[in-house]
């Protein structure tokens, strides 16, 4: 497994409405230059996140970028956004600390902090376009644990479901989890979305146990399919269950 392929991470887009992409057309959307988001996670040797943390953060980072107004319309990150989102939704995780870190913050982009989790992710780039600054970064070495069993998740919010049967590195639970999230964000009303982002995106990852991944998957939500690039063998990896809940959410928390 080389560091160039082991965090990369593509999804095809699917549970996406008219303000996402079209319907996936397989390989005739391959032969177009593929883009990719990138992500950066800080891990400092003495301080490294707590992997649920990293994983949720990274789900937040990607609506923050699919929200942020220089995403949309006219603004200066739109047509990469839309060239991304035409094609496989790849996303990549790296691993950076200290002067990578401060290297990769100048970079042009978006920062969000979770409890013990900093994710920095970036308008997308084409997959043989990274900045160099990024490009020298890490994939392999995102293994992370959690302190202690993960509280449960939060009944209000979205829950993005984990599948129990893949055994995924935290970069790539953590791709996972945004792709879970950029699918819930497409089947959502510009009501809901807006209700969603004026609460600072909460949600919730947690790993399903089987009998509940079964009920999720079988609910006909959102469910990630990994494309099986890179690390585990194509199949589903992320359901997402109760995005429609967002409607309710109150508050002025903000990402």
């Amino acid at each position: 497994m080389t560091s160039e392929n082991s965090g990369a991470d593509s999804a095809a887009p699917q549970g996406a409405d008219q303000d996402g992409p079209l319907p996936y057309a397989g390989s005739v959307r391959d032969e177009a230059r593929q883009f990719v988001l990138p992500m950066v996670v800080r891990i400092e040797r003495a301080a490294p996140p707590a992997r649920t943390d990293a994983l949720e953060t990274a789900a937040r980072a990607v609506l923050v970028m699919l929200s942020d107004p220089r995403s949309l319309g006219e603004g200066p990150w739109a047509q990469a956004v839309r060239n991304w989102q035409d094609g496989r939704i790849r996303k990549v995780v790296r691993r950076a600390r200290g002067a990578e870190w401060r290297r990769a913050e100048a970079l042009d982009g978006i920062t969000v902090t979770g409890g013990t989790a900093q994710v920095r992710v970036f308008p997308p780039v084409p997959l043989d376009g990274w900045p160099k600054e990024l490009s020298r970064l890490q994939v392999s070495g995102t293994q992370l644990d959690d302190p202690g069993p993960p509280a449960d998740a939060d009944p209000r919010a979205p829950v993005l479901w984990i599948s129990p049967h893949v055994d995924m590195t935290a970069g790539k639970a953590m791709a996972q989890a945004g792709h879970g999230a950029q699918l819930a964000w497409w089947d959502l009303s510009e009501a809901e979305r807006r209700t969603w982002r004026a609460a600072g995106f909460p949600l919730s990852v947690r790993t399903a146990d089987p009998a509940h991944w079964h009920t999720v998957t079988a609910g006909g939500g959102p469910v990630v399919h990994d494309a099986g690039f890179t690390e585990i063998a194509p199949g589903d990896t992320v359901a997402v269950e109760g995005h429609h809940r967002v409607a309710e959410l109150s508050g002025s928390r903000r990402a």
